[in-house]
């Protein structure tokens, strides 16, 4: 009789609500010694980081904004956005989201769980949720403390933009804290291949290496001269795209296109896995993941996503090509150089000079009329030349340029040594190399309506 009545209130027992279920599985992660590792890390070593190297006298300028880190607290973040984009956050989607399902299989409480919460629905909209709580928490602390960092050693400052605009203080704040919040997207991606793989392939540790792993083959696919509608429709270029947010005319087609691409992603990878959980044999105590299914039910419809995404972009948005052109690079670098040429003549305190007056322009090929002035390489040479009031001469200076495939470009000067050599300027912050030495600057891979 006891037994019976036992059964009969499993039976009509009320499954467990989600916010419950959600707190007992965020509990959980944060338990968890790796995840209180991460999250201290992740609270306390960007802002070191910042702090160290902005007082180096060798600045990482291999890395956008880098070359800035001297003179405002701003660029230290940006640094830590772009190491972010590339290791850190599909490291950490791995942690939390590949192994969020994976680590039941292999303690083997399925079961428990399952007789505790009474619906697999809500089981997985637990973990999702939890594990999607923990990953914010971890951008939230990269964020804030490279913000920090930076602030505390170098100073609220403002940034050069990536035409050489300046931007004030209050701006560059805005547009750091839009980047990272940007690049929440394909880190939602990220996460939700991340449960993908952790429901597929259960104890395998592919299932907890499968986000960094992805992740590490769209870079790879991002540093290739692939055409532009292939690079915009994978979701790491989001991880690129934020760039745009730093210029004066903001690049925002790039930027907002990698955002659907990366939501597309998310939605899709979320609701496979979702499908496959629900669908799941719990009474199989030694599940391992089922490769086959993995192929058929994961990677072949994200495949599908990537050839739809590619032709739909190339249809709205007429991209052809690398989308890296001639009059692209030399308005670009037009650009970047008359209004680092403004900053200057400020530090060397000579006659204030506008944009408008200079007139720049620049002509670029690649050393040769039988190499087409187009794509990705370090083989691009400019000839930039500008106009002073009063000056009936037009003065001229060479850079050499190396254009990345995803459209951002170094310039290096290459005489007049009196225009773009090295030498040093003073600045509110001391002595920094000459602006026009070297200097970063962005293609942008679309065309607009101007052109």
């Amino acid at each position: 009789m006891t037994a019976t009545v036992a059964e009969d209130i499993v039976a009509t027992a009320r499954p467990v609500s989600v916010p419950r279920a959600y707190r007992f599985e965020l509990v959980k992660l944060v338990s968890q010694w790796r995840i209180r590792l991460l999250v201290l890390a992740c609270w306390i070593a960007p802002g070191l980081f910042v702090a160290a190297v902005s007082r180096q006298s060798t600045l990482p300028v291999d890395t956008l904004f880098g070359r800035w880190m001297h003179a405002t607290g701003w660029a230290g973040p940006l640094v830590t956005l772009g190491f972010a984009g590339t290791w850190a956050l599909p490291l950490l989607t791995s942690v939390v989201a590949g192994d969020v399902f994976a680590s039941e299989d292999r303690l083997g409480t399925w079961r428990h769980l399952l007789v505790v919460v009474r619906s697999a629905r809500r089981i997985f909209a637990a973990k999702a949720l939890a594990s999607l709580t923990v990953l914010l928490l971890l951008v939230a602390g990269l964020a804030g403390s490279s913000v920090v960092g930076g602030l505390l050693a170098v100073g609220n400052q403002p940034l050069v933009g990536l035409d050489g605009h300046l931007l004030t203080p209050g701006d560059a704040a805005g547009k750091v804290l839009l980047a990272w919040v940007c690049v929440l997207a394909p880190t939602l991606a990220l996460a939700a291949i991340g449960l993908l793989g952790s429901v597929t392939l259960g104890r395998s540790p592919m299932g907890l290496l499968l986000p960094a792993v992805v992740a590490l083959g769209m870079q790879l696919a991002q540093m290739l001269p692939l055409p532009a509608a292939v690079r915009l429709a994978l979701p790491s270029y989001a991880f690129i795209a934020w760039n745009g947010l730093f210029t004066s005319q903001a690049q925002l087609r790039p930027l907002l296109i990698g955002i659907v691409v990366s939501l597309v992603w998310t939605v899709i990878a979320t609701v496979l896995a979702y499908a496959l959980f629900v669908r799941r044999d719990f009474t199989n105590a030694g599940y391992d993941g089922s490769g086959r299914r993995a192929v058929t039910a994961g990677a072949l419809p994200l495949a599908g996503v990537v050839a739809v995404t590619v032709a739909v972009v190339a249809a709205t948005t007429g991209a052809t090509g690398s989308g890296i052109e001639q009059d692209k690079v030399q308005r670009s670098l037009a650009t970047v150089f008359a209004h680092l040429y403004r900053m200057q003549t400020k530090q060397l305190n000579r006659p204030e000079v506008t944009e408008a007056q200079l007139k720049a322009t620049a002509t670029c090929d690649k050393g040769s009329i039988r190499v087409a002035a187009e794509g990705p390489g370090n083989d691009w040479r400019c000839v930039v030349s500008w106009h002073l009031p009063g000056v009936e001469a037009a003065g001229t200076a060479i850079y050499q340029l190396d254009v990345t495939p995803d459209g951002r470009f170094m310039a290096d000067g290459d005489g007049p040594k009196e225009v773009n050599g090295y030498f040093l300027v003073r600045t509110p912050n001391g002595d920094a190399p000459n602006p026009l030495w070297q200097f970063d600057g962005n293609v942008e891979l679309l065309r607009t309506s101007k052109e």
